[in-house]
């Protein structure tokens, strides 16, 4: 088990180096200039470019902006954003807790629910609760999550206006404590729902078939050909082996949970980490977008490395292969 686990901090460590290393550059090569974004592009002044490619150090060859930067990520410093001028750490730090309050709520939420009316409808394969899940997941599936969350705001929002269109809280109240954990629920309710919406199908189809075909393998014939109680064999052999697949799409959902739900996000003008990596792209914003990939491939990576310990804990097999 030891071995298995250094293999994947090991391959974990190199992913992240080569990600690094791959979107540095490319992010350096890519058509845009943040200098003239900066000066203006309307009769920007020749003085002002120069003074500002000299200052954010770009007068200098890439390979050497490399090193540099290395050394300053050493030294624990992302840099600072040729926007706004703060620590990029800083823009990080502020944007992320309310990415993951909201993305991990939905997720948590999807897997849940989803799961367990997969497993429900498999169990109860043929009938009229498992097609009907089945049509609307595929109903569901179909719908643009921007569309959703528009709707969702014009009907709730507007008609009705019994929860808030836009926004983690009101900036015209004053609350504290208590009230004000409230007031964020309750501007989360929209823009959760409709993650809730696009991603729950995914989960319980995947739950569903996951279940059907471990309840089809020989070995669980062979269990209730010996005599042994439906729920048990359930229970013990069929959900421990269905639920891997589930865990691959849950980490998945949760490596990625940093750069957030961009649409949605600008959609209800949630303050989080996709609005952030959307303006950093138009902006040619580079110390900002570096770091923000940096920290998306050490989420990655990290929860790659525990799915992968997960599974191995599940099945025994995958850590001797």
């Amino acid at each position: 088990m030891r071995d298995y686990i250094r293999k994947r901090i090991t391959t974990g460590i190199l992913t992240i180096l080569f990600s690094f290393c791959l979107t540095f550059f490319l992010i350096r090569y890519a058509p845009g200039n943040p200098i003239k974004v900066l000066a203006g592009t309307e009769n920007p002044n020749p003085e002002l470019i120069e003074h500002l490619t000299a200052k954010y150090g770009l007068d200098k060859s890439i390979p050497i902006q490399f090193g540099n930067y290395i050394k300053n990520i050493l030294k624990g410093d992302l840099g600072y954003s040729y926007m706004s001028n703060e620590p990029v750490s800083k823009l990080i730090g502020e944007k992320l807790f309310a990415t993951i309050l909201l993305t991990l709520t939905g997720v948590i939420l999807s897997v849940i629910v989803g799961t367990f009316l997969g497993v429900y409808a498999a169990r109860k394969a043929g009938s009229i609760f498992d097609r009907l899940m089945c049509s609307a997941c595929y109903v569901f599936d179909a719908i643009p999550g921007f569309w959703l969350g528009l709707i969702l705001i014009l009907i709730f929002a507007s008609k009705f206006g019994i929860l808030p269109t836009s926004g983690m809280y009101d900036l015209r109240a004053e609350h504290q404590g208590f009230a004000r954990v409230l007031d964020v629920v309750k501007h989360m309710i929209l823009p959760v729902s409709t993650l809730f919406i696009i991603q729950m199908p995914m989960y319980f189809r995947i739950a569903r078939s996951s279940v059907l075909q471990t309840m089809s393998e020989d070995f669980i014939l062979t269990l209730r050909a010996a005599g042994m109680k439906e729920n048990k064999i359930f229970n013990k052999y069929v959900l421990r082996n269905a639920i891997i697949p589930t865990i691959t799409k849950l980490s998945l959902s949760l490596a990625f949970i940093i750069s957030g739900v961009a649409l949605i996000e600008i959609v209800f003008a949630w303050p989080g980490m996709g609005r952030l990596i959307m303006d950093a792209i138009m902006k040619r914003d580079y110390p900002l977008l570096t770091g923000v990939y940096l920290m998306i491939s050490v989420s990655i990576c990290v929860v790659m490395i525990i799915t992968d310990i997960i599974y191995a804990l599940i099945d025994p097999r995958i850590r001797l292969e």
